[in-house]
């Protein structure tokens, strides 16, 4: 009985310095991981990067690690031609059986997919802000994007006719949705602007308006977009993404 209760404790004192060993090759490894990023990414804040599962050590030894999850939480990204930055807050990516090079310079992740969202503020950018005209003596523009609920948003537009700003500027409710990497805001109905008749088309010029999102961490790519209180909530997805190298 002594034997055993000693090689017990051997055994448990094994187990907890393999538990440390285990925890401080995790620490540093996320930490390199997350310096990697940033250089890759050109971000300006070092992102968050959380490696799952246990034990890691024996992940590394086969080559590749279970779930990476990683947050940005500012990120810039390119908004179509001209140079053009969009900034997309908390980016979450959850990683999935991540491959690495034998010299750890490089990893992929087999698949990927996250949430993020762009303010309201943000995409209000993209809008008619400046006076555009719509008909002879009317001119419109967008001056605020907020949430109207049922994953709508409301497009407030203000408008002068014959020179005079209507009193109170009008809304409509919008939808959006992701078409082939671009952010789109659709009118559900046209507002009408100091009862003066105006086409359609000239309407939607300002009610209308769409984001193209390049550039995403690791080429993952917009999935879906709904309206929701603080801005434009979208997931993300990928496969074959980029983590470093």
């Amino acid at each position: 009985m002594r034997a055993l209760r000693i090689l017990l404790i051997f055994v448990v004192i094994l187990g907890g310095l393999f538990v440390i060993a285990d925890r401080v090759a995790v620490n540093f490894a996320e930490d390199e991981a997350a310096d990697r990023l940033k250089t890759t990414e050109n971000l300006s804040a070092t992102p968050d990067v959380s490696i799952k599962g246990f034990p890691f050590l024996t992940q590394v030894a086969g080559g590749s690690l279970d779930d990476i999850e990683v947050g940005i939480k500012d990120y810039e990204a390119a908004a179509g031609n001209g140079g053009q930055k969009i900034r997309i807050d908390d980016l979450r990516a959850d990683m999935k059986g991540v491959e690495f090079s034998g010299d750890y310079s490089s990893a992929t992740a087999s698949t990927a997919t996250g949430t993020a969202t762009i303010a309201y503020d943000e995409l209000l950018k993209t809008a008619k802000s400046e006076p555009t005209q719509v008909a002879p003596g009317v001119t419109a523009n967008v001056i605020g994007l907020s949430d109207g609920g049922n994953g709508k948003i409301k497009v407030t537009v203000e408008a002068t006719v014959l020179g005079t700003r209507l009193p109170e500027p009008v809304s409509v409710l919008s939808s959006v949705k992701v078409d082939n990497g671009t952010v789109r805001v659709h009118a559900d109905g046209l507002p009408k602007f100091g009862g003066v008749d105006i086409a359609e088309n000239r309407v939607r010029a300002i009610t209308d308006f769409q984001q193209k999102i390049d550039g995403l961490p690791g080429g993952i790519k917009l999935d879906t977009v709904q309206a929701a209180p603080d801005g434009v909530e979208i997931t993300v997805k990928g496969s074959d993404v980029r983590l470093a190298g």
